[in-house]
């Protein structure tokens, strides 16, 4: 009995027990989902307001790149409005230019036209004068004709005869008279169209020089880099001639480029760069400005270098550094179609070798000889005559007196005061002269020359003839016998016109007939 009992107990304690275990346990459990529900609600909440933050912050981001993409949108039209606004006013220019142009070239023709026909005026009036003195020559004759039948007694043939050889020579010297005062008004009339047609002429024949001495043609594989180099909307054209200071003309020329400039040097600076673009591939312009540096860093040292060989090839020491540069730009300079630097090492060894001759000091010589063209290679375009301005720079880097005097004195800009001054003129003149050195063929100019006598001496009474002043005068020595005054005057004329015909000549021909009388008596 106490045993069941004792049973029943344990067994209820145990049901208690598991009863108020399961309550704990529920009490628990729900304490426990009461904390993680609370941490839950406050990890959604730090979520949602970091979400917040990171999207503020994108809609900022957003913002401000929209304003950046405006910002340069708007730089990009401004840009591409003042380029346009830029071409506009260009081509404005232009067409005013042109309107300038056309004006100027009509006054000039209408002044022209005018002119001419008051020439043509003058030469009627004085054909009609001519006309009417022959008239009166005519009228004269007759009456002498009538005089001489009635007091002579010669026959109406002899007569005429004699008459016709009389106004014959009147008439030759009247009409010789006139012709000369006609050609002397003609050429007062004419000087102004003279100095049109020979500013006309020197700019036919300077356009041709300025060809060949001012452009420089870059050859190209293909005409598809034209393109490459001209670049988007023209910026690496642009930015070779803005670093080069080399105007680059893209034109129909099948694999061509031209470069224009008058100085050789930076022409010579932008082919040399334009081949290094061209060979490399890459052509923009942070580029272009790199090679164009480098390359007149390469140019310089070459130039330095040239003049340094040059110096030592000659045997000359002690040349200031300058004087070294400028020596070396010779190279990049003609002159009357003539390498300056080639002229100059010439004139240096003619000047050593006849100064050897003359027992003066040869190495001074050869010096001057050298430097006496400098002042043609400035490095700014300067007024001063070039002798002048080598002269100075000789002196400003510490050249002897004979040196600086035989530069200025060569082209005779000061006197001379010694005896290397000649010496380098004489060798400028030798160098100069020589056959084919400067476009010119020495045979054809003394061909000229006897010519020019040989004309004169075909002409009767013609005693001597020389051509002087290379060529620009022709003076003929008569025979006082058989040559009067008048004859002389009317033997001018028409060496000159035979002249005028028969040659072709530069510039002017004085003729100068020379008349004289000697009368010699001895006395013993």
């Amino acid at each position: 009995m106490d045993t069941e009992i004792f049973t029943l107990l344990n067994i209820i304690i145990i049901l208690v027990g598991v009863t108020v275990g399961f309550l704990i346990s529920k009490i628990l459990e729900k304490s426990s989902a009461s904390k993680t529900l609370v941490s839950a609600k406050t990890e959604a909440q730090r979520i949602i307001k970091s979400s917040e933050i990171e999207a503020e912050n994108l809609r900022k981001d957003k913002i401000f790149q929209a304003k950046e993409r405006f910002l340069e949108l708007k730089s990009e039209h401004e840009k591409h409005i003042l380029h346009r606004e830029k071409d506009l006013t260009e081509i404005q220019k232009r067409v005013k230019d042109k309107e300038s142009l056309v004006s100027n070239e009509l006054a000039i023709n209408k002044k022209n036209n005018q002119s001419l026909n008051d020439k043509i005026d003058s030469f009627n009036k004085k054909i009609e004068l001519f006309e009417k003195k022959n008239v009166q020559v005519e009228k004269m004759q007759r009456e002498q004709i009538d005089k001489l039948e009635k007091i002579s007694s010669l026959s109406a043939s002899e007569a005429k005869k004699e008459l016709l050889e009389t106004l014959t020579e009147e008439t030759k010297t009247e009409a010789l008279e006139l012709t000369q005062n006609i050609i002397e008004e003609a050429k007062l009339s004419a000087r102004q169209d003279a100095k049109k047609i020979i500013i006309n002429t020197i700019q036919r024949v300077g356009t041709e020089e300025a060809i060949d001495n001012c452009v420089s043609v870059f050859n190209i594989e293909s005409n598809d880099l034209k393109g490459k180099i001209i670049g988007r909307e023209g910026r690496n054209i642009r930015a070779i001639e803005a670093a080069t200071g080399v105007e680059i003309i893209v034109d129909d020329t099948p694999e061509a480029i031209i470069l224009s400039c008058f100085d050789s040097v930076r022409r010579e600076i932008a082919r040399l760069s334009l081949h290094k673009l061209v060979t490399d591939g890459r052509i923009h312009p942070a580029r272009i400005e790199e090679v164009v540096k480098k390359t007149s860093k390469e140019i310089e040292n070459e130039i330095i270098e040239v003049g340094k060989r040059t110096v030592i090839d000659l045997g000359i020491h002690g040349l200031n550094p300058a004087l070294i540069k400028a020596v070396g730009r010779m190279k990049y300079r003609s002159s009357y179609g003539q390498n300056l630097l080639q002229h100059s090492r010439e004139v240096a060894k003619l000047c050593g070798i006849m100064s050897s001759e003359l027992g003066l000091n040869s190495k001074l010589a050869k010096r001057a000889g050298l430097l006496h063209d400098i002042g043609k290679v400035p490095e700014e375009e300067i007024e001063t005559p070039h002798a002048l301005l080598g002269m100075q720079w000789a002196i400003k880097y510490g050249e002897k007196p004979d040196v600086c005097n035989a530069i200025g004195a060569h082209h005779d800009e000061i006197e001379m005061d010694n005896l290397i001054s000649p010496i380098v003129q004489v060798c400028d003149a030798i160098s100069g002269a020589r056959p084919g050195a400067r476009r010119q063929i020495l045979d054809s100019y003394i061909k000229r020359l006897k010519e020019m006598e040989d004309i004169a001496y075909d002409f009767k009474g013609v005693n001597k003839a020389f051509a002087i002043q290379a060529g620009r005068e022709l003076r003929v020595m008569v025979e006082s016998e058989k040559i009067s005054d008048e004859m002389a005057s009317k033997l001018s004329f028409q060496i000159s016109q035979k002249i005028q015909t028969d040659m072709t000549y530069p510039g002017q021909v004085k003729v100068t007939v020379i008349r004289e009388t000697r009368s010699v008596h001895i006395a013993t």
